[in-house]
Parts: C-alpha cells; sequence; structure tokens
C-alpha cells in the first residue's frame, strides 16, 4: 500500500467490514495523522485479513494495488465474463487477456458474489498458462500415461464401466466428483450414475 496516495475515502475499511465481515482494518489516529491500518498497527500478516483483494478492488486512488507478475496497459486486454472454478458457488468474475494470456482477474457483480471474490478467484488464475497443466486426456498404455484424444477417453471409460457392470454389477462402480464443479454439472453427474449406471455410490471433495 502506498499512503501518499490514501485519500481516507474508507472504501476499504466498508468492504472489509460489512461486505467480507473480516473487520481486519479501520482508521487508525485522528485529524491528519488518520490513516487506515490493521488494529494496533499490527502487520496485516498479523490480523483477521483473508487476503480476498476486495479492499485492493475497491480503492479508487491506487493506495491500494495487487502484486500481479504481469505488466499491462488497461488498452492492451480484453474482458471476457466468466465463472469461477474454484467451487461450487458460481461467483462471476472477469479474465483480462492479452495475446491469449490471462493478466489479471476482477470480480463481477453476478448473483452469487455481488462483486466479490475469495482469495483463489482473485488471484489464483497463473495456473491456466502453467506448463505442467493437463490439456489432453491421458490414458495408461504399458504402464506409461499417454496422451489420447477426448474420443478415445470418452470410448474407454463406457467400456471400462459396462466390463465392470456386466461382471461384477453396478454397485461395484463408484464414482467420485470435485467441489470445484458447478451444482449443475454434479447434479447431472450423479444423475447419471444413479439413473442410467445403477449405483449410488456417488460422492464428491467436501472442500477443497
Amino acid at each position: 500500500s502506498d499512503q501518499n496516495k490514501c485519500i481516507n475515502c474508507g472504501l476499504c475499511v466498508r468492504v472489509c467490514d460489512e461486505l467480507q465481515q473480516s473487520k481486519a482494518i479501520a482508521f487508525a489516529e485522528r485529524g491528519f495523522k488518520t490513516h487506515i491500518s490493521p488494529s494496533f498497527n499490527f502487520n496485516l500478516d498479523n490480523s483477521r485479513c483473508v487476503s480476498c483483494g476486495n479492499c485492493v478492488f475497491v480503492c479508487p486512488s491506487g493506495a491500494l494495488t495487487p502484486k500481479i507478475p504481469e505488466k499491462f496497459r488497461t488498452w492492451e486486454v480484453t474482458k471476457h465474463k466468466t465463472t469461477c472454478g474454484y467451487c461450487g458457488v458460481g461467483c462471476q468474475l472477469e479474465l483480462l487477456i492479452k495475446d491469449n494470456k490471462v493478466m489479471d482477474a476482477k470480480p463481477f457483480y453476478g448473483p452469487a458474489n455481488n462483486g466479490l471474490l475469495c482469495v483463489k478467484g482473485r488471484f489464483s488464475y497463473n495456473f491456466l498458462s502453467h506448463p505442467d497443466r493437463l490439456k489432453t486426456p491421458l490414458i495408461k498404455k504399458d504402464g506409461v500415461f499417454k496422451e489420447a484424444s477426448w474420443k478415445e477417453a470418452y470410448q474407454l471409460i463406457a467400456r471400462k464401466i459396462t466390463e465392470i457392470k456386466d461382471n461384477s454389477g453396478a454397485n461395484a462402480i463408484g464414482a467420485l466428483t470435485s467441489a470445484r464443479c458447478t451444482n449443475e454439472d454434479n447434479y447431472v453427474f450423479q444423475k447419471f450414475f444413479r439413473a442410467t449406471v445403477g449405483t449410488n455410490n456417488v460422492d464428491h471433495c467436501a472442500r477443497l
């Protein structure tokens, strides 16, 4: 933060207190010495801050700015509205894209989040361009995972499910999904295994 740019408008305090409800920052001292600070002028690391970045988003003067690895000008990027994939809440956000690479993420005023994001939705977008990210299905052949097409992967899944169901019955099959999926995705997933495959062995990770 840059206190020289702060105009003491209080937007960061209000979004932290009333919307995020972390109550991590407030006005400290009075008169010409008034400034924004955690309690007792402690470091943010020792406060109730959850690093959501909502105070940074509402700051109008540039006193609070995010530490983003990529540098860009606002006119160099295009905005693409999307849904955060870190949980099933369905928070809306805008990805700022330059040269087919995500440079930053901003909250969007959708019905699920009303312009707020958590720390993962706001700052954890670097995995999109990470070289270790899986971009195609992998099928194990001779003990080694090899890239395959989606058609090959779906055919293998359908064949394996059919074989197991014919040989051992539907209850020999279990299905595991993710909390990162939307509620609609998880509904269709469990519906497929209950109604089509014929098993109620459906579970998912409770949280990430």
